[in-house]
């Protein structure tokens, strides 16, 4: 069966040739004279409409991940905390991450000021710049009708409408997984080598946005290129090592420059244990992330059992992952039909010439790529025992929308075939049958909303049918009615998530969910670890989120004792991390912080909302200090850096498990008069958010050293709710110990 060739009025034109033109595939069919009149209002709109997704109620999140906002605070207000992605001005530790999704935002920070919406317009604007990028790469060999489609399947996807509002890397991370495969399609639109390389610059770029995850769709993208590139096969070996060398130049140049500089004169690796970037990248980054041996994780590391043959901290591993309580209303809306169109977009195109050098051809090829990167991706979170958070799902989010688009579009011009129109029809039926399984997933989420999606993807379904026999404007009534059908639970997913407030290190978009884990599970089956809780970001207009089982993102409350079978590994003692972890959010009395209580000692998972006192006590001559504060765990800081504009110290890094700073460093600074106050527990009871340490690393124990020499040596004075410790004031009027 060969793919019809269409007139040249077809809805696709794109795909519009004649034989004459068939040896390019990338020629005059893009021409000007050939849009369509109705294309460039409805792209402006599509780009219109995306963007007032991204920004509607934006400052609601606050600060979002206040761990990512406080480096991007210090980057703002010093270049070398800019180049290093530096979780304080100070210098004295980096994020976890390279810092590539942060340079962005901070120049954002740096030209207009601190505030959530200097902050998140930037990630907003990635959304709409993949959506253009999306747009532009189905077009071009399937038409304006499809690209649309994707466009629009990509921007109603919920967790893309949520992580495009928040700031975590995976923003920068997608756009430019996108751009990477619009380039090698282009690249693979004639073997031009420039766009071959292009690819490999993004690619080197990703990777200094979110390491080794970018490179996870490599091994498809340069196959199909090997295989189908039109060019003699010495030339595309030739093209591919010109590509990978300009991801290594594109990647390598700022980590060759972070492992040439004196590490004395640099802030330490945040995530390694041996401050070196290349242990980051291929431990706790890397290899960590697929066998669960992270070092200096918190909660990762496989388990046997478990649905699909294995588990571990973060969930269950399996194939069916992408599609469970916790993680399919984020991602898997659409995730059924891709993959049906994946299959029947390379049934239809399978007898096209091998060389991508027609328009038959080039159709094969888009299928394989996208569908390559889509596959090997949804694999390695399927099967990943180390850190997982549901939000990760964003890298699929284009490859799932191009192959929706592209495939509808095949079929669609192939409807007059009975296999075309049964393909089509069924996949609309299983889409509405799969968008009803999960709003159902909701306790009394729009109870109408899952039926009347149920009956009109039916009915569509049925039409398209038979549209064949009813004729075109009967069919493209019921293509409609499908479309609404397929896309109203996305919608209101996506809807629910942008008119509340999002915030912590662990977010998920659209409602609660039954059996929703909403974030990492630990030893015992709890969601989250006793005393850790969760709430919105502490900036400025945040509101709580209303997101979990007890009304917020995060799971249920537990107080810091907790019971055996719930304490998590790794901590100092066996204790939980509501009883000595670094950010537990627990306060004292048996109750959980709701993302910090005021003033107290923010969660792990999220940011402290300081009192007005203490933001003024660390304001107070702050000028003469390097660090206004230090407190354990970044997130702890985190808050109180952005409530004062202050750099503090996050002692051990985000989980207090890093090494940094040793005993004896802590004590020079403290000796050099560098660092003001020691931030304590929540009430000023000599209560546990003071004792330091954490989960998975020799660190724990460092920063478990420092908390009680500070409380041994220092006074203490209550201020608003928490505890300080003044560095410059030790106890008995002593000299500054050592």
């Amino acid at each position: 069966m060969t793919t019809a060739v269409p007139p040249l009025d077809s809805p696709f034109p794109e795909r519009a040739t004649t034989p004459q033109r068939q040896a390019s595939a990338g020629e005059a069919v893009h021409a000007h004279r050939e849009r369509p009149r109705w294309e460039r209002p409805a792209y402006a709109a599509l780009l219109l409409a995306t963007a007032v997704l991204l920004l509607w109620n934006l400052g609601a999140s606050g600060y979002a991940n206040s761990f990512y906002s406080a480096a991007v605070q210090a980057g703002s207000e010093s270049w070398k905390a800019f180049f290093f992605g530096s979780s304080d001005a100070g210098n004295s530790i980096t994020v976890d991450k390279p810092p590539a999704a942060l340079w962005p935002m901070a120049l954002s920070v740096r030209l207009f000021g601190l505030g959530s919406w200097q902050i998140l317009v930037p990630q907003a604007l990635m959304g709409v710049g993949t959506t253009a990028v999306l747009y532009a790469a189905v077009r071009r060999h399937f038409g304006p009708a499809a690209a649309l489609l994707s466009g629009a399947v990509f921007a109603l996807t919920p967790v893309a409408a949520l992580m495009f509002r928040f700031n975590n890397p995976d923003a920068l991370l997608t756009l430019l997984l996108t751009v990477t495969v619009a380039c090698v399609l282009r690249a693979l639109d004639g073997a031009h080598t420039a766009w071959l390389v292009g690819a490999g610059v993004a690619i080197g770029f990703a990777f200094l946005t979110k390491t080794l995850q970018a490179f996870v769709i490599l091994p498809p993208l340069a196959l199909v290129y090997a295989v189908c590139a039109p060019t003699r096969l010495r030339r595309r070996l030739g093209q591919l090592l010109l590509a990978g060398a300009a991801t290594v130049v594109a990647g390598g140049w700022w980590v060759a420059i972070v492992e040439l500089w004196p590490a004395s004169s640099r802030p330490y690796i945040g995530g390694s244990q041996t401050n070196s970037f290349l242990e980051l990248t291929l431990g706790y980054n890397g290899l960590g992330r697929i066998n669960g041996n992270e070092t200096g994780s918190v909660g990762g590391g496989g388990r046997p059992g478990g649905a699909g043959g294995g588990g571990g901290g973060w969930g269950e591993t399996g194939i069916d992952r992408l599609f469970s309580a916790n993680i399919g209303g984020q991602i898997s809306w659409l995730l059924p039909a891709a993959l049906i169109m994946l299959v029947a977009g390379l049934v239809i195109t399978w007898r096209a010439r091998r060389a991508a050098d027609s328009l038959e051809g080039m159709a094969r090829a888009a299928f394989l790529v996208w569908g390559g990167a889509l596959l090997i991706t949804a694999l390695v979170f399927s099967y990943m025992q180390g850190i997982f958070h549901e939000y990760y799902t964003v890298a699929l989010a284009p490859f799932v929308a191009a192959l929706v688009g592209m495939g509808t579009a095949l079929l669609w011009e192939e409807r007059g075939s009975r296999a075309a129109a049964l393909t089509l029809s069924g996949t609309l039926a299983l889409t509405a049958v799969w968008s009803y399984v999960l709003l159902g997933r909701s306790s009394g989420y729009l109870p109408w909303l899952r039926w009347t999606v149920l009956a009109a993807g039916a009915a569509a379904a049925l039409g398209l049918l038979l549209g064949a026999r009813l004729g075109r404007r009967f069919a493209l009534g019921a293509a409609a009615l499908g479309l609404g059908a397929a896309l109203a639970g996305p919608l209101a997913y996506c809807l629910t998530t942008v008119d509340s407030a999002r915030g912590g290190s662990i977010v998920t978009a659209g409602p609660a969910v039954a059996g929703g884990r909403m974030g990492m599970r630990f030893p015992g089956g709890g969601d989250l670890p006793p005393g850790a809780a969760q709430g919105p970001g502490q900036g400025p207009g945040q509101g709580q989120q209303g997101q979990g089982p007890q009304g917020r993102q995060g799971g249920p409350q537990a107080g810091p004792g907790g019971s055996p079978g719930n304490r998590a590994r790794g901590f100092p003692g066996g204790g939980p991390l509501g009883a000595g972890a670094p950010g537990a959010a627990a306060v004292p009395g048996g109750r959980a912080g709701r993302g910090g209580s005021a003033g107290g000692p923010g969660g792990l998972l999220n940011g402290t909302k300081p009192s007005a006192q203490a933001t003024a006590a660390l304001r107070k001559d702050a000028d003469a200090y390097t660090w206004a504060a230090a407190a354990v765990g970044a997130q702890n800081a985190a808050g109180y850096q952005l409530a004062s504009g202050q750099p503090v110290m996050p002692v051990g890094g985000f989980n207090g498990s890093d090494p940094s700073p040793t005993l004896a460093k802590f004590q020079q600074y403290v000796k050099a008069g560098r660092i003001h106050y020691f931030i304590g527990e929540g009430n000023g009871s000599g209560g546990e958010g003071m004792r330091g340490g954490g989960p998975g690393g020799p660190g724990g124990s460092t920063s478990t050293a420092i908390a009680n020499w500070v409380r041994a040596n220092f006074r203490s004075v209550t201020v608003g709710t928490a505890t300080f410790y003044d560095l410059t004031a030790p106890l008995n009027g002593a000299s500054t110990p050592s």
